[in-house]
């Protein structure tokens, strides 16, 4: 025990009526003080009506998506309590102030200290890509005199009163109608190699920021392989040798990486332990021979947060498709004489500025595939976003027969496959009955909001054969 405290303990073990005198002393001394700060609160309006706002805190809930909170508050020294009672990440940002609070995962809450607003309309939202036109908005009024501080629903909260329900069914009509509607640009486009002396097949690749129109009248701007997102399609066969210049035209430097793609250690594009970074305004040559087939993909390794999100990715396949041609899954005999009328990559996306979207475009502006009654189809999905996505086909079951590029022992049917990111699953279905088939991710607020149908919905358009 240190010293000093043993020497107040014996002070006041040795003289007990002194330190009981002390400690009445003290007593007084604080009783009187606390008197005078009271008379001296009520004196000045401490504890009455001095005319100055109480400070006050509001409460904010955020979730998939909506925004919860009042709709309206007094003007007073403000702290907004944020907390995400969701499953992804949301942010709060008041768009007149440019205020907003940390990005919050599931559980998480912040403290966000906005000062003294002054009357008027703010916007709240989220700025996390996607989530703002998914329904995380909404309006707050602040007025001069006291106003409701709590309980109120923001965007999507739907309690019954003051609902314009018909006004919500015809947005649904109009946004559906509007399928299929044309944009700018289109991704995935082969790209065809340069064929050297050698048989090399050699492929260019410019990054760049460009403009992109992810749905009617959005441009955003996107972070492209060759001007498009997804990037362009590579295609190449077993045994290939492939070369692909990279010209980085980006602010910032680069890489990509080979993923599902079989090379040498220092070609597999993770700056600075494989390769230097592709600063701004320079290039690079990855030279590698492919080995084996594969389902792959290409994208940027450095800062994948912003630069894949914003576009950077594209399919890279090598080989021919290992459909179970001549199998019985299930019952279903596949012909062993098989003939693919139709193979889709399809790249799904639900971060940065391309936000919700099958091959960088959001519904409306999702491309519509189109086939006959008896037709076989590949899609290969590919999740290059943040999020799993269960891909939904209406009246068509889709035969999972290969995940990764890796053909299953075992195949097997789904209405649903679920892909989670970095993920690509091949499935085998065919269009068996004719009309306008819809095509979805099915966690609904991925593809409904509002003002409609939105992001990662698409359809076959399946005629008589």
């Amino acid at each position: 025990m240190p010293q000093d405290y043993d020497l107040f303990v014996s002070s006041q073990s040795d003289t007990p009526a002194g330190a009981f005198d002390k400690l009445l002393l003290i007593v007084g001394v604080v009783a009187a003080a606390a008197l005078i700060l009271a008379v001296f609160g009520i004196a000045s309006g401490g504890g009455g009506d001095s005319g100055e706002a109480a400070p006050q805190t509001i409460s904010w809930e955020l979730s998939e998506f909506s925004i919860d909170g009042p709709a309206q508050i007094s003007s007073a020294p403000t702290s907004f309590q944020v907390v995400n009672v969701g499953g992804q990440i949301h942010n709060l940002v008041i768009e007149e102030t440019g205020q907003s609070s940390p990005d919050l995962a599931g559980g998480e809450s912040a403290v966000m200290n906005v000062g003294d607003l002054q009357p008027g309309t703010y916007t709240i939202f989220c700025s996390i890509a996607g989530h703002r036109e998914a329904g995380m908005e909404t309006q707050l009024v602040v007025s001069s005199s006291a106003g409701s501080t709590g309980g109120g629903e923001g965007h999507g909260g739907h309690s019954g009163e003051n609902v314009d329900w018909e006004a919500l069914d015809q947005a649904m009509m109009d946004s559906m109608l509007a399928f299929p509607a044309e944009t700018e640009g289109l991704g995935n486009q082969p790209l065809e190699p340069r064929i050297l002396p050698d048989g090399t097949k050699e492929f260019e690749l410019e990054v760049a920021i460009v403009p992109w129109e992810v749905e009617p009248g959005v441009f955003v701007d996107a972070w492209a392989y060759n001007g498009q997102v997804p990037g362009p399609m590579i295609r190449v066969d077993v045994g290939d040798k492939v070369r692909v210049l990279v010209d980085n035209q980006l602010p910032m430097g680069t890489d990509i990486h080979w993923h599902g793609i079989a090379t040498p250690n220092n070609m597999d594009g993770v700056a600075p332990l494989t390769q230097d970074l592709i600063k701004s305004g320079e290039s690079f040559v990855y030279e590698f021979t492919t080995r084996k087939p594969a389902i792959g993909m290409y994208h940027a390794h450095h800062h994948a947060q912003m630069q894949v999100t914003n576009g950077l990715f594209g399919a890279f396949i090598i080989g021919d498709t290992p459909v179970p041609r001549g199998m019985t899954v299930s019952g279903v005999e596949i012909p062993a004489d098989l003939t693919i009328d139709h193979e889709i990559p399809m790249i799904l996306n639900d971060a940065g500025v391309i936000g919700l979207s099958l091959n960088g475009k959001s519904f409306p502006a999702t491309q519509p595939y189109v086939g006959k009654v008896g037709d076989w189809v590949v899609v290969h999905y590919y999740n290059e976003g943040l999020q799993i996505h269960p891909m939904h086909q209406h009246q068509f079951p889709q035969l999972v027969f290969a995940k990764d590029g890796i053909p299953l022992d075992q195949p097997y049917w789904s209405d649903t496959v679920n892909v989670a990111p970095g993920e690509r699953y091949s499935v085998l279905l065919q269009l068996e009955d004719p009309g306008v088939w819809v095509w979805h991710c099915h966690i609904l607020t991925h593809v409904e909001r509002d003002e409609g149908m939105f992001g990662m919905v698409t359809a076959w358009i399946v005629e008589e054969a």
